[in-house]
């Protein structure tokens, strides 16, 4: 038995308190020793509380291009909107069997119609717009219509959905409705939320119950057909009193702080965020945070990619979160931004509390630069902070309400949840239980049963390891997937998780990410999807450059080479760097299941899908790869 509460110098968290129980069977529960307080009993009273308490306050604010004036919504009106779509959606005979289905980016009708839906016990389920602006098949989300049977379906608009509408409009007999008044061939949201009040919500809303299906989201699918995880009320609200509970300042009064432009940071949370809603981190870990602490919320249209995350720039120089929220990829584009604007620079680093990174390992360059920009701008370091779980934990898990010493360190258990850590090989995989953890998934009674142990606990598949065994209060740092790793012919395990992000670090800031491969063979290797911006940057080539051009510039493979060089003087052992690396020329593909919204690259969907790229790179015969350390000619290489 080990138990202790660790240091924490920052008055934005609560101290850990953790114990850690070594079982005689080789397996470890970890949890904390502060019980979880009680949880709202549905997401529906915190938007009831905060109508009541701050009703002039924005909840939501958005705005259609980078130079428009926001619009927005406050907490009185949105309560009054849900309350109208709420009517409607009773009056049409929504019910968990024939549920919202919402296939749109994040908008304020997107919020408020899944939140009506919520507010009657009707389950919604945002899906990924993805599936239906860029399949090219629709498989997808045809399976996930069919499952679902929806009583209604939202689209911002129906021009855009159109091929994706017309894919699936055999298998539902739901109501379309559009975002975009103008459209004819659906029904406008604006008359929905103008829908008389009746009596009847009041009951429905009074009957939800924290076991009432508060709606599904879909896993990523990289292998076979998505399935949809049902989330319950309690998973949401417990959730989040376990965040209040470790983020202590979310119920901290204080005063408005203006810094040096006279901008206002006002006494409550304030988040700019991009992260989808059809994924468990932007919806209930951000947008929830934003619902329960009577937050607001500004949508960022922009994302972490080429041509759009100028409009993330342009939307940060008018909004100052409290805290900001990003992928490894965001924070990547942020740095190169931030050391090139000096005003956007002070006034992030002034006014943002503390950055928290998920989705994805943080590369240590990153962490590194964001804190040398910290202390340059503002004079000290910006919190760092991350959380680990999944869309079947809501998604918190553990979170890392400490200062950490270094990237990857995903915290401890949050109150109420408790992790079984048991050997697996030379690693530890991790299983969750608590009442953040999903029920299962619906219609797949075989899935659920083997999703969980015979104790309860949920089979997540990753495997973890103590930053100090004998001190579990400092946290735990993700080791990878338990079936991404492997074996090379000489028996030694190559740690996959651990390998992308220290090949991600040597190469930087070349590689957007990594593939490991090299199972059953002598060595590792790499495919690398290049930041092609980055590479375009090396090469001194124009932005009419391909990108096949662009990744065979000698410049940009000779920097590849040192790279690998350099990982390899690091890693020492064969699987601790890469022999050779071979750069895509095509991203990786959202129907092949081989990139989510968030940003993750699944390793196995890639390897799957590029199985001729594999075979390249292993053909020690081609000059196409790159070798650690090798003086590389220019050649229009074009792989992927």
């Amino acid at each position: 038995m080990a138990a202790a509460s660790g240091e924490n110098p920052s008055s934005l968290f609560a101290t850990p308190a953790i114990v850690a129980d070594r079982r005689a069977d080789g397996s470890i529960l970890v949890r904390s020793t502060v019980p979880l307080k009680d949880f709202a009993r549905c997401i529906g009273d915190w938007l009831e509380h905060w109508a009541r308490q701050a009703p002039d306050r924005i909840f939501l604010g958005e705005r259609a291009h980078a130079d428009a004036p926001w619009t927005t919504v406050t907490y009185r009106d949105a309560l009054k909107t849900v309350r109208a779509a709420a009517s409607w959606v009773l009056a049409q005979g929504l019910s968990a069997e024939r549920p919202l289905v919402i296939l749109s980016d994040n908008s304020i009708d997107h919020a408020l119609f899944a939140l009506g839906a919520q507010h009657v016990g009707v389950p919604s389920a945002a899906i990924s717009p993805a599936y239906s602006l860029m399949s090219r098949d629709f498989d997808k989300l045809k399976s996930m219509i069919t499952l679902l049977d929806p009583g209604a379906v939202y689209v911002a608009g129906t021009k855009p959905f159109a091929a994706a509408l017309a894919a699936i409009a055999p298998l539902h007999r739901a109501t379309i409705v559009s975002g975009n008044p103008d459209d004819a061939d659906a029904l406008p949201f604006r008359s929905i939320a103008a829908t008389p009040e009746a009596p009847e919500v009041a009951k429905a809303f009074a009957a939800v119950t924290p076991d009432t299906i508060a709606k599904f989201l879909f896993t990523s699918g990289s292998t076979g057909t998505p399935k949809a995880v049902i989330n319950t009320q309690r998973m949401l609200t417990s959730s989040q009193q376990a965040k209040a509970q470790t983020w202590t300042f979310l119920e901290d009064s204080r005063d408005e702080l203006v810094i040096p432009d006279h901008l206002v940071i006002p006494d409550h949370l304030v988040i700019l965020d991009w992260l989808p809603w059809s994924h468990t981190f932007g919806a209930n870990h951000n947008f929830n945070l934003v619902l329960r602490n009577g937050g607001t919320l500004y949508i960022d249209g922009g994302k972490p990619a080429p041509g759009l995350f100028a409009t993330s720039l342009a939307n940060l120089r008018s909004v100052v979160p409290t805290v900001y929220f990003n992928v490894p990829r965001g924070f990547d584009m942020l740095i190169a931004a931030l050391r090139t604007d000096e005003e956007l620079r002070r006034r992030f680093f002034e006014g943002t509390k503390f950055a928290f990174y998920a989705g994805a390992a943080l590369p240590q360059n990153l962490w590194d630069a964001l804190e040398e920009l910290s202390l340059q701008t503002v004079g000290r370091r910006l919190p760092m902070v991350s959380a680990w779980g999944s869309t079947e934990t809501s998604p918190l898990a553990t979170d890392c309400h400490f200062l950490a010493k270094r990237s990857g360190n995903i915290g401890v258990p949050i109150s109420g949840t408790e992790l079984k850590l048991v050997p697996s090989g030379d690693k530890l995989e991790v299983r969750v239980r608590g009442p953040n953890v999903t029920p299962g998934y619906w219609k797949a009674p075989e899935l659920t049963a083997q999703a969980f142990d015979e104790e309860g606990f949920y089979l997540i598949g990753d495997a973890v390891t103590f930053a100090d065994p004998d001190r579990p209060e400092l946290g735990l740092f993700f080791d990878g997937r338990v079936a991404e790793d492997f074996k090379l012919n000489s028996g030694t395990w190559v740690s996959v998780g651990t390998l992308r992000v220290a090949g991600i670090t040597a190469l930087a800031p070349l590689a957007q990410d990594i593939v490991v491969t090299g199972h059953g063979r002598d060595e590792v290797r790499f495919l690398v999807f290049p930041n092609i911006a980055a590479c375009r940057a090396v090469a001194g080539m124009p932005e009419s450059a391909s990108a096949g051009d662009v990744i065979g510039h000698a410049g940009v493979r000779s920097a590849i080479a040192q790279g690998l060089a350099k990982l390899k003087a690091q890693g020492g052992h064969s699987s601790g760097h890469a022999s050779r690396a071979l750069l895509l020329a095509e991203p990786a593909s959202v129907d092949g299941g081989e990139i989510t919204d968030k940003g993750y690259t699944n390793q196995r969907a890639v390897l799957t899908r590029r199985a001729a790229a594999v075979a390249l790179l292993e053909d020690d015969a081609s000059a196409e790869p790159i070798a650690a350390g090798e003086i590389v000619p220019s050649a229009p290489w074009s792989a992927g």
